[in-house]
Order: C-alpha cells, then structure tokens, then sequence
C-alpha cells in the first residue's frame, strides 16, 4: 500500500493533525475497496481542501479511480502529483508506469519502471510490466528476459502467458508450448494455460494432442467459447457436424456475437448440405466482422456448390483482396470465371495458385479447365504435373477425397491418345 503519510502544510498541532490524516485515509480506503466511489472522491475533495491538495495517499486513491472510470490521462497527472510529494515511494512510480502503459507511452513507461527499480527492491510487478512494455515495442528478446526474470522472483499464470505469448509472435511455437507446460506444471487446473495450448498444438497440425488439452480445460470451465469454439473445429473437421452444432449451441449463448462460432456453424451446415441455413449463419458473420477474410471464402464456397457463380465470383474476390496470399482462393476463383465463361481471367487465376503453391488440386482442376475449354496440349502438361504431385502423396490423404479420384480417372480416360 502507498504511504499515507500527510501533508506537513496543515494548520493544526502535528499530532492532532497526525490522527486526523490517517483516520480520513482509513475512511478513503474503506470506501473505495467498497467501490463506493462517489462518495470516496467527496471525502477525498475534503481532505485535498483541508490540506491545501498536498496529501499523498488521497491522491493516489483519486487517481486509482480516475483510472477505473477511463479517465488515463487525469489518472496520469494525480499518480504524478503524489510522486512529487513522495519521490520515494515506489508504489506511486508503478502507477505512473502502468498508466504510460496504458495510454500507449511504453518507451515513457519503461523508463519510469526502471527508476524504479533503482529506487526498490527487485520487484515481480515490475520485470512482468518491463516486459508488457518491451514486447508492445516489439523487442521480443528484451520482453522473454523480462518475464523470466519477474518468473524468477515469483511465478504467475499472467507472466507465464505473456512469455508464452511472445514466442509465439515470432513463430517459436513449440518454445511457447514448453512454457505454458512448465505453467502447467505450476498451475495445472487453469483453463485459459490448457485452452492456450491446445490451440497451439491445434496450430501445429496435431490435433489429438489439441482435443485432449481442449477437452482437459473444458472439464474445468465447460462454458468457455473460446474452449468450445476450437473443440467444435476439430470434431468439424472430423465431419462429426451434429455434435460440433452441440458444443456451438452452448458457445452461443455465451458470445452470440462471435463472427468465427457463427463462421463454424455456417460451415457445419454447409457440410449437412443445408445450404440456405450455412449462407445464413455466414452472412451473419460477415455482418459481425465484415473483414474477416475466411468468411468471404466459405461463403464464395458455398454460392459455388449451389451454382451461384456471380456471388461466389464477388466473394471470392472479396476474400482475394482481404488476403491475397492464400493460393487456395485463386483456384477456386478459377472454377468460377470457367462457369461464368471468361476462361482466359479463369486461367490467369489457376496460374498465380500454381505460382504460389504446389498442389495436386491446382494442377488437376486446372486440367480440367484447359480441357473443356479445347486446350488439350496444355490439359496434358498440367495433369502430367498433377499425376507427379500425386504420387508423392500417402495413401490416406490420396482416398480423402473420392471425388478427386473420380475426376482423376475421367480426366486420364479423355486425355488418353486414341489407339
């Protein structure tokens, strides 16, 4: 707690003056712990008037609730004002930080933590904001040191995800997994550490290992959306759509405004083929968050399995100018411009995804396109392609997809010089 020490302007004897002050600070802090904050800033006016504003610990409850109540920059100045009554007082300093901190300032910040440090003993709270700052700076290095040093003081669920957090910024995921495992080890009930790692080993493309995690943290918070939107994900991909609409339902009630769970409802009824209900649920997605580039995509997927080549031509346009870095989009861009007839944009589409990425997709779909558009020759060269992708991949992923097989087989009979 901040030193209540008052002011030595009041006019009354010094120890009548003595008991005065701390029965007042006593009345502030009972006050606010209690959130009575209206009447809390009425007894601090009064003490501030009675001692001509040069009481420290009124001030610093003042600026407590400015903070609270959004008013940063108002917080800023009142944590000031009691750091120049108190320089001393390292309290008042890691105020004044946390309040550059928040209004953006982390150079400013920074240097306030380290005043600090120079003036104080070593302090968790302040490696753990050292490292807030750094890592908004983005000096990733300076941040990890910061928060294994904060760790080695004394170890936080808040400090090991901010560590955790950093080296995933810089794509060190499985770093990040040995921290929040280490957490776990400190911590192993905390659904946010287990909900964290399993959307890590969801992004490493190990999703046994993400389900159990997953569900690990479900059991110890079966409402979190977060939890069940992931959870939902893998049973979606595992084309089990009736369950992962079970898990949504509960995430709905707790965020109905989430733009991914509606995205993965729309997509679960998409793979049901209950189209009118999965452009319902995506439309309302992109209504929520209209920038998201996956949604314009599943939708431009669904308008081109119901043969709505117009829409799906917008959307998948939409989605291109929102990421174009996703291969994926150009091909399916492609199929669409051949059902509208421009095959010579549908070409220039299958070309930039084959410049982008390899893919048996590409190249067979591409075939297909060169094919019915009479272009036998290059048909021939781009499924010669496509024949060699194809080889190189596993038996499971090659059965995935019958359809692919099918089309795989007629394409390699049409093509097949005649005897």
């Amino acid at each position: 707690a901040p030193s209540q020490r008052g002011s030595r302007h009041c006019t009354m004897p010094p120890k009548a003056a003595k008991q005065v002050r701390e029965k007042t600070n006593w009345l502030i802090h009972m006050l606010y712990i209690r959130q009575d904050y209206d009447q809390c800033l009425e007894k601090i006016e009064e003490a501030l008037k009675g001692c001509n504003g040069m009481a420290e610990y009124p001030i610093y409850v003042k600026a407590l609730i400015k903070r609270q109540r959004g008013e940063i920059q108002d917080s800023l100045q009142l944590f000031q004002a009691a750091t120049c009554l108190n320089p001393h007082n390292v309290c008042n300093l890691k105020q004044v930080g946390r309040s550059l901190y928040l209004l953006g300032k982390h150079k400013a910040a920074l240097d306030v933590y380290e005043e600090a440090q120079r003036i104080g003993i070593d302090d968790w709270e302040i490696w753990h904001n050292k490292g807030l700052c750094n890592m908004y700076l983005k000096q990733y290095e300076g941040a990890a040191d910061c928060f294994k040093r904060a760790n080695a003081i004394q170890r936080h669920d808040a400090t090991y995800m901010q560590l955790g957090k950093v080296y995933t910024l810089q794509e060190e995921y499985k770093t990040a997994i040995e921290v929040y495992l280490e957490a776990l080890e400190f911590s192993p009930e905390n659904p946010e550490l287990l909900t964290t790692v399993g959307l890590l080993y969801l992004r490493l493309g190990e999703n046994y290992k993400a389900f159990d995690f997953l569900g690990n943290s479900l059991t110890h918070d079966p409402r979190n959306p977060k939890t069940i939107l992931a959870a939902g994900s893998i049973i979606q991909d595992h084309q089990d759509m009736d369950v992962a609409l079970v898990k949504y339902r509960v995430a709905a009630v707790q965020t109905p405004n989430s733009a991914q769970l509606w995205n993965n409802i729309g997509m679960c009824f998409f793979g049901k083929q209950r189209y009118v209900a999965s452009i319902a649920c995506l439309k309302r997605a992109l209504y929520l968050d209209p920038f998201e580039w996956i949604i314009s995509y599943n939708l431009g997927l669904v308008h081109l399995n119901t043969g709505q080549y117009a829409s799906a031509f917008h959307y998948f346009s939409t989605s291109i100018n929102l990421k174009p870095d996703f291969p994926s989009s150009y091909m399916y861009l492609g199929i669409t411009l051949n059902r509208l007839d421009d095959s010579e944009n549908a070409c220039a589409a299958y070309e930039k995804a084959i410049d982008m990425e390899e893919d048996h997709l590409f190249e067979l779909n591409y075939a297909i396109t060169l094919f019915n558009n009479d272009e036998v020759d290059k048909a021939r060269a781009h499924y010669a392609e496509f024949e060699k992708l194809w080889a190189r991949l596993d038996e499971d992923t090659k059965n995935a997809d019958q359809e692919v097989v099918e089309q795989q087989q007629a394409l390699g009979e049409a093509l097949r010089p005649a005897s």
